[in-house]
């Protein structure tokens, strides 16, 4: 992207900030964003002196590989409004597989220390699921409070596979083991679920995520599309066209009818409309390949929460509690029964 291409996407994303947001995340992605330093750095200089009154911070998701002393330097003093995301998955041989052998490359204590309450983004892939687990851990014991970004479903395999399911049921059992063991850390965002959602009465249809309003990204030759998922590089310009007709402000377009109406779990399972647009070609239809495995991480979440409660009440805002508890109760009583073939290892 050019850096004047830039400042105007920077001058279109402050003249037209939603009534209902509180500030503004300006992020850089790639490919590797750090191979662009010095253009985000001008980036970054436009920004403050154009809008310095105004609420935002800047983000970026790197995998560490190309942070020299002065980069570092930079971040340190900006650290305040400009946060870098660490992405890594887990153990060195797990890395080093799915990351070109790079992990020696990272300087993870530069990322821990001056970053202390932002966690790391983590890739599964048929390869490291053996070790889940063991790579959330391990991430946990360098000293990462929180791991913000797994997510099992935009691999390149099947989740709707057994074979997949027999495999994460040990891995999501072990990390319960851990996480009740370990209150004190944030949970992942697959343990970490608000099952408590599940009991409200008026359910509200809302969309997942700020797709078309709140995520608007902008193409390097400043295109702007509804988010980083939507762009030549995953749908065709015929398919691009047709989701640009989409009315994304009205949130009943997000909403599975079938789902919303007779799955209990649905406020607490999550989709990325894109990548279901790209297997339905719709956003009204979710894709069910994926509701074993949503059910089965939601029972686990549940075990997980009522195991916490037992520990210490406190574990779980007190106008949460009772909701909680109702939630814990009903998604064992409606799931628990469809994987009866693995009670052996559950």
């Amino acid at each position: 992207m050019s850096f004047e291409t830039a400042c105007k996407s920077i001058d279109w994303i402050f003249e037209n900030v939603p009534d209902d947001m509180n500030g503004i995340e300006i992020t850089f992605i790639g490919g590797e964003p750090l191979i662009e330093f010095d253009l985000i750095k001008k980036v970054y200089e436009y920004t403050h002196e154009k809008y310095p009154d105004d609420s935002y911070i800047f983000y970026a998701t790197t995998n560490g590989a190309l942070l020299n002393d002065d980069m570092k330097a930079w971040f340190r003093e900006h650290k305040s409004s400009f946060v870098l995301g660490l992405s890594l998955d887990g153990l060195p041989e797990t890395h080093n597989h799915n990351r070109s052998n790079s992990y020696e490359k990272i300087d993870i204590p530069f990322f821990r220390d001056t970053w202390p309450d932002q966690g790391v983004k983590m890739t599964i892939s048929e390869y490291s699921l053996k070790n889940f687990a063991d790579n959330v851990i391990y991430i946990h014991n360098l000293g990462f409070k929180e791991i913000d970004g797994v997510n099992l479903f935009e691999g390149e395999f099947d989740w709707s596979d057994e074979r997949y399911v027999r495999n994460i049921i040990p891995e999501l059992k072990k990390l319960v083991d851990f996480y009740v063991e370990n209150d004190n850390l944030m949970v992942d965002q697959m343990l970490g679920r608000q099952i408590d959602m599940c009991e409200e009465k008026d359910r509200p249809k809302r969309k997942w995520c700020g797709i078309g309003t709140g995520t608007i990204f902008f193409d390097t030759d400043g295109t702007r599309r509804p988010c980083p998922f939507v762009t030549p590089m995953t749908f065709s310009q015929e398919e691009l066209d047709d989701i640009m007709k989409t009315d994304f402000e009205d949130h009943s377009v997000f909403v599975d009818e079938d789902c919303f109406n007779s799955c209990y779990i649905y406020p607490v399972c999550p989709m990325c409309p894109g990548a279901n647009y790209l297997v339905k070609k719709t956003f009204t239809v979710r894709d069910k390949s994926k509701c074993r495995m949503q059910k089965l991480i939601t029972l686990y979440a549940a075990d997980l929460q009522a195991r916490r409660l037992l520990k210490n009440k406190d574990n779980i805002p007190e106008n949460r509690i009772y909701n909680t508890i109702a939630a814990i109760e009903k998604i064992k009583e409606s799931f628990l029964s469809e994987f009866e073939e693995y009670k052996d290892i559950m």
